[in-house]
């Protein structure tokens, strides 16, 4: 991959103070804005090329506020209750009777899944390809791991994934994030990134940062 392509830090900077001021001044909202990253890729073709997928752990959380339920066994249903953390056992599963209507209304309920190993295997069954199709099947988690830990994780991943056209977005922090933290996540996301593309940088048309109410600011 050539470095040399790289938005210069210093820049990056620039435009992540100026997206900073303009959301904290006097046009604050009374919701922190999430700040994403916005991708377009040329000399692409999704029909044809390999669609990318990937995922990385960010160093600062993208997304304190996110929502995660857990698909759980008994023993990971007593570990959500002393975190507060939203579960569904077997049970409720079933009771979706694999309803495509209602897996659907599931998936876009939750930012996200996790789920007991002992119950990865029959989540299928239990649901459909609901989840899997909206890009949401379950993180599998072990007794051994600490659930909370897990969370934090999971919190802190982003997904690079083409679809059908040659633009993504991708949260990649907040406004209550430090400058500092900000810089880090975007400088990690954008190398992560070009490194998923066949043609690396030339495969880049754009990069832009905007929070959820500003303006987009170009940073490549």
């Amino acid at each position: 991959m050539c470095a040399s392509f790289l938005p210069a830090v210093s820049s990056v900077r620039g435009s992540i103070r100026q997206l900073i001021d303009e959301s904290t001044g006097e046009k604050k909202r009374n919701f922190v804005e999430t700040v994403e990253l916005q991708i377009g890729l040329k000399n692409y073709d999704p029909q044809r090329d390999k669609r990318f997928s990937g995922t990385i752990k960010l160093p600062h959380l993208p997304r304190p506020r996110m929502s995660i339920c857990i698909l759980a066994d008994a023993l990971d249903i007593d570990r959500a209750k002393l975190i507060e953390l939203e579960y569904m056992s077997v049970d409720d599963l079933k009771k979706l009777n694999k309803n495509k209507k209602l897996v659907k209304k599931l998936a876009k309920k939750y930012d996200s899944f996790l789920a007991s190993d002992a119950l990865i295997k029959q989540i299928p069954r239990l649901l459909g390809p609901g989840l899997s199709k909206a890009g949401k099947f379950p993180t599998p988690i072990s007794h051994a791991e600490d659930l909370g830990n897990k969370v934090s994780e999971v919190k802190s991943t982003i997904k690079f994934q083409l679809k059908k056209v040659l633009c993504l977005g991708v949260a990649i922090g907040h406004v209550e994030l430090t400058e500092d933290q900000l810089v880090a996540n975007t400088m990690l996301a954008i190398n992560f990134l070009v490194s998923l593309l066949k043609k690396n940088w030339q495969n880049i048309k754009s990069l832009n940062l905007k929070s959820s109410m500003g303006k987009a600011h170009r940073i490549f």
